[in-house]
Order: structure tokens, then C-alpha cells, then sequence
């Protein structure tokens, strides 16, 4: 509210949309059991927040993780329907979750889970309702459960009714690297303007999927990846890290940590680095007004959602560092989330080539129309962003009628 609230204070919008966007259209909590290995029911909590659907249906992913609550689905889910006016595809926004640690789970249990929680929210979710997506703690898999148990639920297929599928159950190319491969877009569009150096020392922060993505397209456009971190710790090697080799010694290890020939640091020294650019890629709420002072980067590329908090935001502004944000940034998932939908919808299969192509249109377009508003509006990227998001929503809620 805070991020909108900004917007809202450099260009004046009608009273009435900017209340419609200050709620949720509906929120759900459920409880549900489900059989563990040893033969107990264990009650899972699930949220399903569907903020607006005012440009098309609702679409966010599902989240597995110990701290989700309601507060954290439905912020998530503002940002959805903020995310997908800015990129400009025909989706409103929302956002689920299980509060839970994927990690401590069997592989049965994870898949009897995902059924039961899909189980729960069956009535609100369809193609043209509401479509779910991976998010933290989850992915392709978890997808084609969901999927399967929709088709069961209702004795139809609807691949639609979720993104984010594995190829074979008819999920998109190219969306394993699309969140990262779209804040690559957005990066080389500000590049092209002058707006940061070429080619540039880099910090990544989280090195999930979307984390060793971005590090690898980065190294394999000519920056120089010196530093990483996951949850564990975190590596800096001033020289360049092979990006490769620090993904098999995860996938070896479940850490960077411990990366031969790297020393080992802390996420918060990972963050406060002297780098040109640096790529928030875990969680929200890890750039705050504690430590925004002290980071020494050139440009923010946000690939999480929510790094940084609204009291770093303005310090950032102050201290004339660029942010480019989470709505705009971390925008190539649902981008591809939605070509993915478009392809269910048809019964295509495009190749890969052809979804980066219009991923990248996509990313380009929304990039240059952010510059834009912030060049007119004399405002940061962040602000710019959700001026264009406003003007989008605004369009459509008038345009029904809703005001």
C-alpha cells in the first residue's frame, strides 16, 4: 500500500479506482488433513488471495514455505495484479500458499499435500478464473499435480488451469529461465540507454532457479559474476566465479558454501559488496533501511519479490542508486506463464526460439514505457512502474463500469 500510495502522490487518479485497489475481491483460508508416511493425519493451512481481476483472470503462484501467511499471500498478491498490468498480458492478479517446509516432506507426502490443498480451493480456481502458478517451494511437478487433480475433479482436462507445467504435460519452452531471462531483457533495455555500465561486476543473492539463471545469462553476456548466496552462506571470488561449477557444487552439496577457491561470506557482507549491479533473488524483505545505507551497487535488478523494503526504497532514491523493480524485473515468469496459457488455450507448442522472441517484445515494451513515465514524471523506475500499472487498471476498471 505504501508502493501504491507513492504512485498515487505524483499523478492524481480518480478516488473511487484507488479504493477498489486498496482491497482484495476475496481472500480464502483453508484447513485440510493429509496422510503422512507413518500413517498420521497431519492440518495443513492454505491461503488463496484473488486481488482483482479486473484485466483478466487471476493469476499468482502457489507458495510453500514456514512463514507464509495471510499477509504475505495477499501482498504477493497486489503485486501479481501490479506485475501483470505493467508487462501488459491479460491477467489480474493473485496468490496461494501452504504454510509449510517443502524440505521436510516426502515425495509422497509433498504430492498428497498439493492435492488436498488444490482439493480445497477447486471451486475458485479454472482457465478462465483463476490460474496458479510455482512460486517459492514449488515447481513443474507440483503443476502437474495440480493439473491432474483438476482433470479428476471435474472429469475434463484443463491444462489452463495451471502454468508452469512440465513440458510433457503441456507446459511452455523456455520457462525454466523466463523469470531471469525477462530481467535480462528489462536490464539491456536500460542498458541501452546509458543507464548502467557494460560490462559489470555482479552479486546474485539466492541461487535457486531463478538465481543461477540470471548469474549464468549474466556471465554468458560478458559481466562478471564475483560473488553468490543461498540460505546457507554465501561465496565471493574477485577474480569471477565459473557459474557452472558453482551450480554443480550446489546441486553436489545443497550449498554454495564451501565453493573451492572462494571465500565464504555472509548473505549481509554478499549485500553490501562494492559490485556495479546487484540481483536480490531470494526472499522479500532483505534490503531494509538498516543496511540500504551501506550498499555500494550501481542498480538493484529485484528478481524476488518485495527484496526491498519502502524505507530502503527511499534511501536508494536518495543515494541515486537504480532500482529496477520486482513488477517490472521478476515480470519474464508471468510473461511466459501467460504464453504458456495462450498455447493451452490453442493446442500449441511453440518452440523456444519463438517464446524468448515474444518474451522479449513483451519485456522491452513494458521496459521503455517505465523509462518513459519515469523520464516525464522526473520519479524512480519503481514509482514509474506503478504509474503505468495505475493508468492500465484505471482503463479497466472504468471501462466496466465499476466506477
Amino acid at each position: 500500500m505504501k508502493q501504491l500510495d507513492d504512485a498515487a502522490a505524483v499523478i492524481a487518479f480518480d478516488p473511487a479506482v484507488f479504493e477498489i485497489l486498496r482491497h482484495p475481491q476475496r481472500t480464502v483460508e483453508t484447513t485440510f488433513p493429509v496422510k503422512m508416511d507413518d500413517g498420521a493425519s497431519r492440518i495443513f493451512s492454505g491461503y488463496r488471495v484473488q486481488y482483482s481481476n479486473a484485466r483478466g483472470p487471476y493469476k499468482g503462484g502457489i507458495r510453500y514455505h514456514p512463514a507464509v501467511d495471510m499477509d504475505e499471500v495477499m501482498a504477493l498478491a497486489f503485486w501479481m495484479t501490479i506485475k501483470t498490468a505493467v508487462v501488459n498480458v491479460p491477467f489480474g492478479g493473485g496468490k496461494g500458499g501452504v504454510t509449510v517446509d517443502p524440505k521436510k516432506l516426502s515425495l509422497g507426502e509433498r504430492e498428497r499435500m498439493t492435492r488436498a490443498f488444490i482439493r480445497s480451493i477447486d471451486d475458485i480456481i479454472g482457465s478462465k478464473k483463476d490460474v496458479p502458478a510455482p512460486d517459492v517451494g514449488t515447481g513443474p511437478e507440483e503443476m502437474a499435480w495440480i493439473a491432474d487433480e483438476v482433470s479428476r475433479l471435474r472429469g475434463v482436462a484443463d491444462p489452463g488451469v495451471v502454468t508452469g507445467k512440465p513440458i510433457e504435460a503441456g507446459g511452455s519452452e523456455g520457462r525454466n529461465k523466463a523469470t531471469a531471462q525477462g530481467g535480462m531483457y528489462a536490464l539491456q533495455a536500460i542498458r541501452a540507454a546509458g543507464d548502467v555500465p557494460s560490462p559489470a561486476r555482479v552479486a546474485v543473492q539466492g541461487f535457486g532457479n531463478a538465481g543461477q539463471w540470471i548469474a549464468r545469462l549474466l556471465a554468458e553476456g560478458g559481466d562478471l559474476v564475483v560473488g553468490v548466496s543461498d540460505s546457507k552462506g554465501g561465496i565471493i571470488k574477485e577474480d569471477g566465479l565459473d557459474v557452472a561449477a558453482v551450480t554443480s557444487h550446489k546441486e553436489a552439496t545443497g550449498s554454495v558454501a564451501g565453493f573451492p577457491g572462494a571465500k565464504t561470506v555472509t548473505n549481509a557482507e554478499l549485500l553490501t559488496g562494492e559490485r556495479d549491479i546487484l540481483v536480490p533473488s531470494a526472499l522479500e524483505n532483505q534490503i531494509t533501511a538498516e543496511n540500504a545505507p551501506r550498499l555500494r551497487a550501481k542498480l538493484i535488478l529485484e528478481l524476488a519479490n518485495g527484496p526491498t523494503t519502502p524505507e530502503a526504497d527511499a534511501i536508494l532514491r536518495e543515494r541515486g542508486i537504480i532500482v529496477i523493480p520486482d513488477v517490472l524485473a521478476n515480470a519474464g515468469g508471468v510473461a511466459v506463464s501467460y504464453l504458456e496459457w495462450e498455447q493451452n488455450r490453442t493446442g500449441a507448442h511453440w518452440p523456444e526460439s519463438e517464446v524468448l522472441e515474444r518474451l522479449a517484445t513483451i519485456m522491452s515494451e513494458a521496459t521503455v514505457a517505465v523509462r518513459e513515465r519515469a523520464l516525464r514524471y522526473g520519479v524512480d523506475f519503481r514509482r514509474a512502474a506503478f504509474i503505468l500499472a495505475l493508468e492500465r487498471l484505471s482503463e479497466a476498471i472504468k471501462s466496466k463500469g465499476w466506477v
